[in-house]
């Protein structure tokens, strides 16, 4: 409010249209469209209440350069990064997602420490620099499982990442799967004595690429991925080993926030291997189809041209055999019939 009657102060001294200066003098905000203390009632009412609506239309026109921009739509939410989570990493991002805060250095992994920034008030500080490229290698290789038609299984068994691995399985459409509740033992390495054989033998349950947001709290997971020679990624804390997965990103694993991006980034390159694989599979058939049609072309051409074993009809070779000559030729001595 202050700051607006500052505007219009300034504005009434400023060299501006004899309309608006009007305005600044009288416009109050908060007001209804009046003219004076009672509605319009007369054609000189209505007059007034349209030039003061140009009024105020021509202030807004002035100050619409001015302050902020922010619409319903454009606003921030905290569910935004969950419903549209962006494609590419930045280190602001990561900043303001907190996945840049360890845990107390007296926790601190020995292994951890080529990914950590410094020390701030006995708390490891992670070096986000390192974070953005191994999140990049690690959406590479989502993007080309999910090129090659693998299935992807993402785990975050805490209660604040059921939501975030559930939609991040859902972008991959049905290469895609997730475990919200908890791991259960023996689903790689025992799946006959766990799903019976005949469904382990006729379901093929062992996926190409397991993401881990909480891999702390899911060390059998991993161990049976080894095992099964399963790849994984993993968000990697200060008080974990990097070894522990194949494919590290060194971030805070307790921050949702955090967990939101790197799910929402790899699930994102997912789908962009299912963009480009269904891509590939239509120029293949564009390809297939220009093939045959070059070839009904082809065979189409070389009937047309006759070559000179090509079989008459065998009327025409009853008539030569009978004649002589072919028929429609001109004859050379003249046969009555």
């Amino acid at each position: 409010m202050a700051a607006l009657q500052r505007a219009c102060s300034s504005l009434k001294n400023a060299r501006v249209p004899r309309l608006t200066r009007a305005l600044t003098d009288k416009i109050e905000l908060g007001d209804r469209p009046t003219v004076g203390d009672h509605p319009p009632r007369s054609f000189e009412d209505w007059s007034e209440l349209q030039l003061k609506r140009a009024e105020v239309g021509t202030l807004i026109d002035i100050f619409s350069d001015y302050g902020s921009n922010r619409r319903q739509e454009n606003a921030y939410r905290l569910r935004d990064l969950v419903r549209r989570p962006v494609p590419n990493a930045t280190v602001s991002s990561l900043l303001a997602a907190g996945a840049h805060l360890g845990h107390s250095t007296s926790r601190m992994n020995p292994n951890f420490v080529p990914y950590a920034y410094g020390v701030r008030a006995n708390s490891t500080i992670i070096d986000l620099d390192h974070t953005v490229p191994l999140l990049r290698r690690a959406a590479n290789l989502v993007r080309s499982v999910a090129f090659e038609g693998g299935q992807i299984l993402f785990v975050g068994t805490r209660p604040d990442l059921r939501t975030i691995v559930k939609s991040a399985a859902g972008r991959i459409g049905k290469q895609g799967y997730y475990v919200s509740d908890r791991w259960i033992p023996g689903t790689l390495t025992n799946a006959p004595e766990l799903f019976t054989l005949a469904v382990a033998n006729e379901t093929d349950a062992r996926p190409d690429l397991v993401i881990l947001l909480n891999p702390l709290s899911n060390i059998t997971c991993i161990r049976e991925c080894a095992l099964a020679h399963v790849p994984t990624i993993g968000i990697i804390d200060s008080d974990a080993d990097p070894r522990i997965v194949m494919y590290p990103i060194p971030a805070n694993d307790e921050s949702p926030q955090t967990a939101e991006i790197v799910a929402g980034i790899l699930s994102i390159a997912g789908r962009e291997g299912l963009a480009l694989r269904m891509e590939d599979d239509v120029r293949e058939d564009e390809m297939a189809q220009n093939a045959m049609d070059d070839e009904f072309w082809d065979e189409l051409e070389q009937e047309q041209q006759k070559p000179e074993d090509f079989e008459e009809n065998p009327a025409d070779q009853r008539y030569q055999a009978a004649h002589g000559q072919p028929e429609g030729q001109p004859a050379g001595q003249h046969f009555d019939y």
